[in-house]
């Protein structure tokens, strides 16, 4: 398969490696449109009133690589401009912190794959739970790639893409890979208000993440039991029933 590979962490970042890694070392042509910087909760946005820089990214595994100025939507959007064959597939991540829940709306990394798929190419939004290491991004890119290459994902409704998440703990504790729905569980975040030495008044967003008590299997509950995640998102009602006869878990 001819492959884009795109995130929200930035083109350097270990969990885009880990992908490009696995894709080569599959067979795979990759193409590689990727942020020059961290854009994490980026969403849909793209850049409609300034220029996006575009340089060439040292190559190192043999693959095209672009270091983009703009958002994750928008190096998607680049990437069919750069190149004359449509890929075959979209994978964006690894996301070091899931994109579960009503993150999905607010995530690059999933607004990589879902701008992939309204150019009707097929796209995977692949994240793993904060503290997770080389071992464990090795794990899911793997399981990643067996489920792009043992599935049909073309027949999913326009507009739709796979996302999948993982538990950041040692890939041999991980109970499988499980169908959920997308939780719809919220945030509770809160601002904490300061001043500057110029009396400039400021807000920064808290850390820490306090939400909802996630639905009964939702990705967000199956992610604490230890599963790794598949979720449809998309504008469709049922759309992980429709997926379930021709998506395959492999191995």
């Amino acid at each position: 398969m001819f492959i884009l590979i795109t995130n929200d962490d930035g083109i350097s970042s270990p969990g885009l490696e880990v992908l490009l890694k696995t894709a080569v070392r599959r067979g795979h042509r990759v193409m590689v449109c990727a942020p020059a910087e961290q854009q994490s909760a980026a969403s849909q946005r793209i850049h409609l009133n300034r220029p996006i820089m575009v340089r060439k990214y040292p190559s190192r595994y043999g693959e095209e690589a672009w270091e983009i100025s703009g958002s994750p939507a928008d190096c998607v959007r680049l990437a069919f401009e750069i190149t004359d064959t449509a890929p075959d597939l979209c994978i964006s991540g690894i996301n070091d912190g899931e994109n579960a829940g009503c993150a999905v709306i607010y995530s690059g990394t999933v607004a990589a794959a879902r701008e992939a798929v309204m150019h009707n190419v097929p796209a995977i939004a692949v994240s793993i739970m904060p503290g997770a290491d080389a071992s464990m991004r090795e794990a899911l890119a793997e399981r990643t790639f067996d489920l792009a290459e043992q599935s049909d994902l073309s027949r999913l409704p326009r507009f739709s893409l796979i996302n999948i998440n993982a538990p950041a703990i040692p890939s041999d504790e991980w109970k499988g890979m499980r169908y959920s729905t997308v939780s719809q569980a919220y945030y509770h975040d809160s601002y904490e208000h300061r001043k500057s030495p110029r009396g400039q008044e400021y807000f920064w967003i808290g850390y820490g993440l306090l939400m909802d008590e996630p639905e009964p299997g939702s990705d967000y509950d199956l992610l604490r039991q230890g599963y790794v995640t598949v979720s449809v998102v998309g504008g469709y009602a049922d759309l992980n029933s429709q997926a379930s006869p021709f998506i395959n878990f492999g191995a």
